[in-house]
């Protein structure tokens, strides 16, 4: 006759064994072998994208940052960036598109007075900007809000400005430029961009040398 409490014991048995494995190869072993890999073959992927400047963490690649003096190069609005409403502890913000339509008023508002306040920033003794220079890039956020990249003509027309804030050549700056633009991915894959926290990290470092 068989004893139910028998095969109840070892159907519990195998169960818990067989937890106990599986929590060993998905929960340590896997995990273990991808942090290995990823360290060994993609180090500056895997710690998050950093970039370092004397020795220290100033972000990441992969995130724009906002608050940049007109000093250095501006990188797109974050129009979509709102405040953390339920958790007020810390100050933490959401980041996201407006969701407003290319015709919404106060869409269209927002982008002419962001053209016109991008004119007068760097338009500078010897070079002026004309509204139809500035690139759409400039005057609306990406779907994130935290695009690290801009387009090589946002950065081109931040050139003077960023060299007579600075006390820089335009050649020089231009050349920094130049040298931080990337091409597309695979050669074919999305557009040319320029980091904004590589190329102003660059800058700092050129500046303090100067």
């Amino acid at each position: 006759m068989t004893n139910p409490f028998a095969n109840t014991a070892r159907l519990l048995t195998a169960g818990l064994r067989a937890l106990i494995v599986l929590t060993v190869l998905t929960g340590v072993v896997y995990p273990l072998a991808l942090t290995g890999v990823a360290q060994g073959l993609f180090p500056h992927q895997a710690n998050g994208s950093e970039i370092r400047s004397h020795g220290k963490v100033v972000g990441s690649s992969l995130i724009g940052q906002q608050g940049y003096g007109l000093a250095y190069f501006q990188p797109r609005p974050a129009g979509g960036l709102a405040g953390n409403t339920l958790n007020t502890r810390y100050r933490l913000e959401v980041s996201g598109a407006t969701n407003l339509a290319a015709d919404n008023p106060k869409l269209v508002r927002a982008v002419e007075a962001a053209k016109a306040k991008i004119v007068k920033d760097n338009s500078v003794p010897g070079y002026t900007v004309r509204p139809s220079q500035v690139p759409a890039d400039a005057v609306t956020s990406s779907g994130s809000g935290l695009d690290p990249d801009i387009s090589p003509a946002y950065a081109d027309l931040q050139i003077h400005r960023v060299a007579a804030r600075n006390g820089l050549p335009v050649a020089e700056v231009d050349k920094l430029v130049e040298e931080h633009t990337t091409g597309r991915t695979l050669g074919f894959i999305g557009e040319p961009r320029v980091n904004v926290l590589e190329l102003n990290t660059a800058l700092r470092s050129l500046v303090a040398k100067g």
